[in-house]
């Protein structure tokens, strides 16, 4: 019997899954970025993923992100990034600018003020990418197309913050097929923020993709796959309060 975990093959398989969908859209499988999304499982999973060569991580919950940072750097894991793919309360800027590397979430003007003024007073630069959201869909945060060229400005005037790109979280597909009109959208509307003016340096990421559809995302241009499920397996739901 292997002694190696299932963590463990199942990264090797995303990766190879990965590998495989670039060179299918004529890319270097190393221009793109698994984001292991490790929200709900403990540190001892992380772990599993760390030793198996994972290095970035994605959480949805500032503090349960910021505690298996902390958990993984006291065991001399303190090479790792950690990415915060939730929603970004305005309230809790302070605290997700001490504990990430990255900001995938930011979604307003307002917001993007109070990250970079929280990223300044913790002496620290993070990385932002500007959510959108293209289907309108009120459960999901993310700015409406044409609200993303200012709230992106707003980011490129935080010296604390660096525009990396753009990040969607489209409906959740019946079909890997049905998501990718929506990361063409979200390629050409990077590209045409370039093409008015923003840098195009600030725009070369775009995260999409999850465990269900990230071949998908990466054959239309992703360099940042967020992907939990297929890695660290389902996840079972709180039992509900008695």
């Amino acid at each position: 019997m292997s002694s190696r975990s299932a963590v463990a093959e199942n990264l090797e398989s995303v990766r190879r899954r990965l590998d495989a969908a670039a060179r299918r859209a004529r890319r270097d499988p190393a221009s793109v970025t698994l984001v292991a999304v490790s929200k709900t499982f403990p540190a001892d999973r992380v772990r599993e993923a760390v030793e198996a060569g994972q290095r970035v991580f994605g959480e949805n919950k500032v503090q349960e992100g910021a505690d298996k940072a902390r958990t993984l750097a006291a065991d001399g894991h303190d090479d790792l990034r950690w990415h915060l793919i939730g929603h970004l309360q305005s309230n809790k800027a302070k605290k997700a600018a001490e504990a990430f590397s990255c900001v995938e979430t930011v979604d307003s003007v307002a917001l993007a003020g109070r990250l970079g003024a929280a990223a300044a007073a913790a002496g620290r630069r993070i990385q932002v990418f500007v959510q959108a959201d293209l289907a309108g869909e009120a459960t999901k945060s993310g700015a409406p197309e044409a609200d993303v060229p200012a709230v992106a400005r707003a980011v490129l005037d935080q010296p604390a913050l660096d525009l990396r790109g753009l990040m969607i979280l489209p409906p959740f597909p019946d079909d890997p097929e049905d998501s990718r009109p929506w990361f063409r959208r979200l390629r050409e509307l990077r590209d045409r923020l370039v093409a008015n003016g923003l840098p195009a340096d600030h725009l070369a990421d775009l995260s999409m993709g999850m465990s269900h559809d990230f071949e998908v995302a990466i054959e239309e241009g992703a360099t940042l796959v967020r992907v939990g499920t297929a890695i660290f397996g389902r996840r079972t739901p709180p039992a509900a309060a008695p």
